[in-house]
């Protein structure tokens, strides 16, 4: 397992840091930017990102996993599809920023969340505003929201903390030299 954390991490200094200055969905400026879709869409990272996850939540018991399109959603499909390989089924869901105005009106795509333990995820937060915006959506829905999980933490950990949820983190910026 350690094999597969290490080989990521590498994936993810390799290929998404960048160096420049960049302002984050937060608002706030850094100097470098984490692209963690440049890994999460990546063929070989990303069957990576499903084992990393799945470990690094082990502790949590769920059965379906996703949160804010856009950067939640290649996270939740890997998870789903490394927990398939290891004959473990999880369902995956993708939460929209508003609810659509057509069709079924959904705000919450995929299994029905209603009444289910599920692990709101996204790739990198900073303030962990993506991510409780998902968690309320999910529970405004029925879920029961058992904790969050990121690849990448970038300082969401007080905002997670307050929402008074477990928070589960792949890599700190420490893990990557940042």
């Amino acid at each position: 397992m350690s094999n597969d954390r290490d080989a990521l991490l590498a994936q993810i200094k390799d290929k998404a840091v960048v160096h420049g200055k960049v302002t984050l969905s937060s608002g706030r400026e850094a100097d470098y930017y984490v692209d963690l879709r440049r890994i999460t869409l990546d063929a070989e990272a990303a069957p990576l990102v499903g084992t990393v996850m799945l470990d690094a939540a082990a502790d949590l018991e769920f059965d379906a996993v996703g949160g804010l399109t856009l950067g939640a959603d290649p996270v939740a499909a890997a998870m789903l599809h490394a927990a398939a390989a290891r004959g473990r089924k999880l369902d995956a869901f993708v939460v929209r920023k508003a609810g659509k105005a057509h069709g079924l009106q959904r705000r919450i795509e995929g299994p029905d969340v209603k009444g289910r333990r599920v692990l709101a995820v996204e790739d990198t937060s900073t303030t962990g505003g993506s991510v409780l915006t998902a968690v309320e959506a999910l529970r405004e829905a029925g879920a029961e929201v058992v904790g969050v999980a990121v690849i990448v933490e970038r300082g969401a950990a007080p905002a997670i903390a307050e929402a008074g949820l477990p928070y589960v983190t792949a890599y700190t910026l420490d893990d990557l030299g940042l």
